[in-house]
């Protein structure tokens, strides 16, 4: 049941004699809000404790301020790409994610602990009831609401407690900073390198190999030749470089799998313009890591020809270009140009031809 209450007896918002809280009050009662309980914190402004409450709010909003300002300042000059620059360069390269993630929660952790200090320690205690009504509000009732949001103002005491109020906006405004980051980070170097875009690049890529073409190996370097897969089997490989098995060429993985003769053929029958010239005889490659969410898709299903990805189930159709045909992945995974060298060790003949792992990019 909704209820409407009107005035019950004649009230005029104007009269100078009343506070701000009496209009407070009336507008709360026309609402039909009863304020069971209303007392402030500190009833005699500036005591010592209301201070030492401000001091902690300041510490903390700074806090959140010098934290944000870490966090943008990280994101755009901490070294970020593996192995680039001199030792002391280097040796920054493993904490630039850690960094990131410690003074963005450091930022919101304050932040927070800030906003619930303020609201348990400074604002008046309160106890409302409130009851649901419909209709519009008169002019009266505006001016009632207006001076509901000035009380609210009033209540914070940024007037009366100008320290803690700067000490919020200088904690607030890095953290939006933190926000325009990504933008400003990508405005300040393309993501370019040699005329290359990077992010078009892994470890199978000749440059990365002195210009030669980069041999498949196993985890310990070890060349792969044809014979080493038997048919309808498959092997994880690496690119023949210095520390090819590592995380620094984390995009690498791939899947080397020996198709039967009628799956080959099948496979060569669906091939996409992207992949023409990329398949060795019955051998294909495709990329290990799940265009969803960058699991390593390594389950193969050797009578369906199908690779399962266990995080999220995503299947991908090996004879079709690996095209996902179950669960969340929406993009086939990268086929890796493959050939056989002089010795018979097998080669990437150029690298992927479109980004590997969860991407949203497509080449035509």
């Amino acid at each position: 049941m909704t209820t409407h209450h009107s005035t019950d007896v004649e009230f005029d918002a104007s009269d100078a004699s009343l506070s701000r809280f009496d209009l407070v009050k009336e507008g709360a009662r026309r609402d039909g809000v009863q304020i069971v309980h209303y007392a402030p914190r500190f009833p005699v402004p500036g005591t010592r404790a209301e201070r030492r409450i401000e001091r902690v709010l300041a510490l903390l909003f700074l806090l959140t301020g010098l934290a944000s300002t870490a966090f943008v300042v990280a994101y755009i000059a901490w070294p970020w790409k593996y192995g680039e620059g001199d030792s002391t360069y280097r040796s920054l390269y493993p904490f630039y994610t850690p960094v990131l993630g410690a003074t963005l929660g450091l930022a919101l952790l304050t932040l927070g602990l800030g906003i619930v200090v303020w609201s348990k320690k400074l604002l008046p205690e309160e106890v409302s009831i409130q009851e649901r009504h419909d209709g519009p509000s008169d002019s009266t009732e505006q001016v009632l609401t207006a001076a509901t949001i000035m009380n609210m103002g009033d209540e914070l005491g940024l007037k009366r407690r100008r320290f803690v109020g700067l000490a919020f906006l200088a904690g607030a405004a890095p953290l939006g900073a933190v926000a325009g980051a990504l933008l400003v980070g990508s405005l300040i170097k393309a993501p370019t390198q040699d005329g290359e875009n990077i992010f078009f690049t892994t470890g199978w890529d000749p440059k990365h190999n002195d210009g030669k073409p980069v041999r498949l190996t196993h985890e310990d370097g070890t060349p792969i030749r044809p014979a080493d897969v038997s048919v309808g089997g498959q092997i994880t490989v690496y690119p023949g470089i210095p520390h090819g098995a590592s995380n620094k060429w984390a995009d690498s993985p791939t899947l080397l799998i020996h198709l039967r003769e009628e799956d080959a053929e099948a496979t060569l029958k669906n091939v996409k313009e992207v992949n023409k010239g990329s398949q060795w005889q019955n051998f294909v490659a495709y990329s290990k890591i799940c265009t969803h969410a960058g699991c390593p898709a390594s389950l193969y299903e050797q009578q369906t020809n199908r690779l399962l990805c266990p995080c999220h189930q995503s299947q991908f159709q090996i004879t079709d270009n690996a095209r996902p045909i179950f669960g969340p992945a929406s993009r086939a995974l990268p086929q890796l140009p493959i050939t056989v060298d002089d010795e018979g060790y097998f080669i990437a003949t150029q690298d992927y031809k479109i980004p590997v792992g969860p991407a949203f990019w497509e080449r035509p």
